[in-house]
C-alpha cells in the first residue's frame, strides 16, 4: 500500500526534516508512526498525501509515485486517502452535515447518495444526532469525531491522521483511538502519527528520530 524508498525531505535554508527513510505498510495494516516533537511525522504524512513532495528518493502508494503526480492527478489520489489534520480544519461557518458534506460536493457526488454517506459517516463517529450542531458547540472529542468522519466520508482504502488524541482527556482519547481500530477492522489501512502509541495496542510501530528511523 505505501513504500518509502530512500526518502529525504529538506525545507530552506537546508533544514533536513526526513533523511532516507525506507519502509513498507502492507494493505490493510494498522500503524503508529512515534517519535519526538520536531522527528518529522507530520512531513511524512504529507508527502504520502502529496500535500508535500521529496527532495529525493519516491514515495509509492499503491505502486504509484505520488511525489512525481501532476496537479490535475492529485484530487484522483486524494479520494483514496482520508485524512485528519492536527488541527482538525473545520469550518467553524458550517453545521456537523455541511462539514461532512464538503468533499463528496467537491467530488461530485450526486445529492441524496451523498446526504445517505454524510448520515452514514456521522453515525460512524457517534454524531447522529448532532448533524446541525456547528463545530463551536461541539466538544473538543466531538470536533475529532467529525473531522474523522469528513475524512471517511468518501469511504478511502487509506486513512492517515496527524495526532487525532493530541489535546483529549484520557476518556476521549480513547474513544477517538476506538473508531480508528474499527476502520482498521474493516480492512482500511490506517497510518497514525501520535505521541501516545499506547491507544493503539496490536499497531506496528515506526520509530522517528530527527527524520530517521530509529
Amino acid at each position: 500500500m505505501i513504500r518509502f524508498d530512500r526518502v529525504s525531505k529538506r525545507y530552506p535554508p537546508g533544514i533536513d526534516a526526513l533523511s532516507h527513510l525506507s519502509f513498507e505498510v502492507a494493505e490493510g495494516e494498522l500503524a503508529v508512526v512515534c517519535g519526538h516533537s520536531g522527528a518529522g511525522k507530520s512531513t511524512l504524512l504529507k508527502l504520502i498525501a502529496a500535500i508535500e513532495k521529496p527532495t529525493g528518493g519516491a514515495v509509492l502508494v499503491g505502486g504509484q509515485n505520488v511525489g512525481g503526480l501532476s496537479r490535475s492527478a492529485l484530487p484522483f489520489l486524494r479520494r483514496r486517502i482520508g485524512m485528519v489534520f492536527q488541527d482538525q480544519k473545520l469550518l467553524f461557518d458550517r453545521n456537523a452535515f455541511d462539514n461532512v458534506m464538503l468533499p463528496l460536493s467537491i467530488a461530485g457526488f450526486p445529492p441524496r447518495e451523498a446526504a445517505q454517506r454524510v448520515r452514514a459517516a456521522l453515525d460512524k463517529v457517534g454524531l447522529g444526532t448532532r448533524e446541525k450542531a456547528l463545530p463551536i458547540a461541539l466538544s473538543g472529542g466531538e470536533q475529532q469525531r467529525l473531522a474523522i468522519a469528513r475524512a471517511v466520508v468518501c469511504r478511502p482504502s487509506l486513512l492517515l491522521a496527524d495526532e487525532p488524541t493530541a489535546h483529549l482527556d484520557t476518556e476521549t482519547a480513547a474513544d477517538v483511538a476506538r473508531i480508528f481500530h474499527e476502520f482498521h477492522q474493516v480492512g482500511v489501512t490506517v497510518l497514525i502519527a501520535t505521541y501516545d502509541a499506547g491507544l493503539f495496542p496490536g499497531a506496528r510501530r515506526i520509530q522517528l528520530d530527527h527524520g530517521t528511523l530509529r
